[in-house]
């Protein structure tokens, strides 16, 4: 009898091992396919770029270097590694506020503006920046979950010995914290 309990415990043990180990398992495979899906909206973004460029470039002859800013910085970001996750989403920040200086040159040129191919660009643009945003969401939510499974007991144990690390959030940017400065002064009264 004491022969069967300590079966039956020993194969408790070990399915309770198994199930931590499949759990981090999971998780980190989510992790890595929640970066990939950040990973394809970059790539999406930078092959709308050259389009959007050419676009502006027919109707902006003078805002040249911040068109050679864009294209210097889709062309850095196609450089970095896929594994390095913290530099790709610096330059990628980087990328989004060049591209934010360009939307605002549209602004100059009422022409570029009711072009029919900008605002097709522009529309794709805004929805890949928003699916940007929401695949950064997502990775963090399971970074979070993935480490603190790491962290928690007893699944920390299994993590320990198989070596589990834990992963980085992907952090916003000092620029898009600062708060916008408004000015009443060029209002008409």
């Amino acid at each position: 009898m004491t022969l069967i309990i300590v079966i039956v415990v020993i194969i408790l043990l070990i399915a309770i091992y198994a199930g931590l180990y499949n759990s981090l398992i999971q998780l980190r495979t989510h992790a890595q396919e929640s970066w990939s899906q950040i990973d394809v909206q970059l790539q999406r973004r930078n092959d709308l770029i050259p389009n959007l460029i050419s676009t502006v470039k027919g109707y902006s002859k003078y805002e040249a270097g911040t068109l050679e800013k864009v294209t210097k910085l889709r062309t850095q970001l196609n450089s970095i590694p896929d594994s390095d996750h913290a530099k790709k989403m610096e330059v990628s920040n980087e990328l989004t506020g060049t591209l934010r200086t360009l939307f605002a040159v549209a602004e100059n040129y009422p022409d570029l503006k009711a072009s029919a191919e900008y605002q097709k660009l522009m529309e794709e643009l805004t929805n890949t920046e928003n699916k940007i945003a929401y695949s950064r969401q997502l990775y963090n939510s399971t970074v979070a979950a993935l480490d603190a499974k790491i962290q928690s007991f007893p699944s920390n144990i299994v993590a320990k010995i198989h070596h589990f690390q834990q992963m980085d959030y992907l952090q916003v940017p000092d620029e898009a914290k600062a708060v916008p400065k408004v000015s009443f002064d060029d209002l008409g009264d």
